[in-house]
C-alpha cells in the first residue's frame, strides 16, 4: 500500500534514514537528524510535494518525497525526488513501485522534470555503490552532470552526480 506520508510517520522515516546516514555515504548527512527537525521535513515537504510511504502489513518499507529544484520561479516545474527503503527490504520491487507512484503524483501536478541528485563513487566500496545510479537509469532517468570529490565522509571522497527525467511535454 502507498499512501501520503503524516507527521506520526517521522520515527519510523526516521529509523529507515538514520542506517543511511551511519552506515553509507548514499547521504552525505554526518548526523542523525533529530525526530523533532524530521518530522519537521516532513511536514515542510507536503506543503508543496509529494511525501509517500510504502506500506506491506502495516509496517513502512519505504519513502519517497519530491522538493524544490531550484527557489526560482522559472523552475516551478521541475522537482528534485529521494527515495529510501529500510535496508533489508531491497530487491523486492517496493523501490519501483514507490518511484512510480511518486512519478505519476508529480505528473498529475503538473510537473515535467525530476531531478535526482546521487552519492557516487570514484572507486566502489563498503559504503557507496553504483546501484543507486544503476536504478535511476533504470527508471528511465538519464545523466545529466557530475561533481568531482566534492563530499567527505568516512575518511574519503566521493562524486556526486544529476541524474534527470522528462515526464511530461514542454509546451
Amino acid at each position: 500500500m502507498i499512501r501520503s506520508a503524516q507527521r506520526e510517520d517521522a520515527l519510523r522515516l526516521l529509523e529507515i534514514y538514520a542506517y543511511y546516514v551511519e552506515n553509507t555515504a548514499i547521504t552525505f548527512e554526518y548526523e542523525v537528524p533529530s525526530l523533532e527537525e524530521f518530522a519537521e521535513r516532513i511536514e515542510s515537504t507536503l506543503q508543496r510535494y509529494p511525501y509517500l510511504v510504502l506500506e506491506e502489513d502495516g509496517r513502512i518499507l519505504g519513502y519517497a518525497y519530491a522538493g524544490v529544484f531550484k527557489n526560482r520561479a522559472a523552475y516551478d516545474r521541475s522537482c528534485e525526488i529521494s527515495i529510501y527503503l529500510d535496508h533489508e527490504a531491497k530487491g523486492q520491487g517496493f523501490g519501483r513501485e514507490i518511484f512510480e507512484a511518486l512519478e505519476a503524483e508529480l505528473k498529475d501536478r503538473g510537473f515535467l522534470n525530476l531531478y535526482a541528485c546521487i552519492a557516487y563513487p570514484i572507486v566502489e566500496d563498503a559504503y557507496l555503490t553504483k546501484n543507486s545510479a544503476l536504478f535511476h537509469q533504470h527508471m528511465g532517468f538519464v545523466r545529466a552532470g557530475k561533481f568531482h570529490k566534492c563530499a567527505y565522509k568516512f575518511g574519503r571522497w566521493y562524486d556526486m552526480i544529476w541524474m534527470e527525467k522528462f515526464v511530461g511535454d514542454h509546451v
